[in-house]
């Protein structure tokens, strides 16, 4: 028997047009400069999920994109925030680094007083690698961000910071191995093959009916989705999840943004949430 469908709530998110993508260096095992990017399709693709956000009454605020930066679309990675509180990004990579200062630029533009702009000393990639629900700020680590800022989030946002360690290259962020599905009620899906033994524990202990993802699901960018407590759009290519999610009282939405996994980044990816 199905569960009855959760209910949906409004969001308010953070996104960059694709204007300058391209993939002319590899920092992830899914970037391959050899592989031409077809750039009126990326922005098609693109649109199709501003407008179903639009569509499904949340409102989506937009960065300029910066020529150089063709990253900038991944706008999950350059801040995180909670509560009003914004905690920037400091990328790992330097082909990313300008990519904070567009997002500071913009939060401040944007009306957010300073004092709640926190300029990080150590290396986090925003949303990447932080993941909210009620309880937790979830953390990853391993290839990007740095350990260090878990409790330089902590001090920042007065919540619990959860560490979990990845270990499979293929996801080099907490977002391509792990989504929230219902942030009120800390429901979540994972794969388990992306994080050491200990993590597994953790997530396990902590989210014990989470929704488990099979290989061929995460490989396709399922968990790289958005949930809006009721609507979860991710890859029409995790057919394997569509199912679980209803199951679960979810309506999944199949999207197609194949032209911008070609620089590893999906729904989410292209997603930061502005919780206030």
């Amino acid at each position: 028997m199905r569960s009855s469908l959760h209910d949906a709530s409004p969001r308010r998110y953070l996104m960059c047009p694709p204007a300058h993508f391209m993939v002319t260096y590899s920092i992830n095992p899914w970037m391959d400069p050899a592989k031409p990017v077809d750039l009126p399709l990326a922005m098609t693709q693109w649109e199709d999920l501003r407008d179903r956000y639009r569509s499904l009454g949340h409102t989506v605020e937009l960065l300029d994109p910066r020529p150089g930066l063709p990253d900038m679309v991944y706008a999950a990675n350059g801040a995180t925030v909670v509560d009003g509180r914004v905690l920037l990004a400091r990328f790992a990579h330097p082909e990313r680094e300008a990519e904070a200062d567009a997002h500071r630029d913009w939060f401040v533009s944007a009306g957010w007083p300073e004092d709640r702009i926190h300029e990080p000393v150590h290396v986090n990639e925003g949303e990447g690698d932080f993941a909210v629900t009620s309880s937790y700020v979830l953390a990853g680590r391993g290839f990007r961000s740095s350990p260090l800022s878990h409790g330089e989030a902590q001090e920042f946002f007065g919540r619990p910071v959860v560490g979990l360690d990845l270990v499979d290259p293929r996801y080099y962020h907490l977002d391509t191995a792990l989504s929230v599905l219902d942030d009120a009620s800390d429901e979540v899906m994972y794969y388990p093959g992306a994080f050491s033994a200990g993590s597994r524990a953790v997530l396990a202990r902590l989210f014990p009916n989470a929704l488990i993802a099979r290989e061929r699901d995460a490989a396709a960018f399922g968990l790289n989705a958005v949930s809006d407590g009721r609507h979860v759009l991710l890859p029409q290519a995790a057919v394997g999840l569509f199912e679980p999610l209803r199951d679960r009282g979810y309506e999944p939405i199949g999207m197609d943004l194949g032209e911008l996994l070609k620089g590893g980044g999906s729904v989410k990816c292209c997603t930061q949430e502005l919780r206030e």
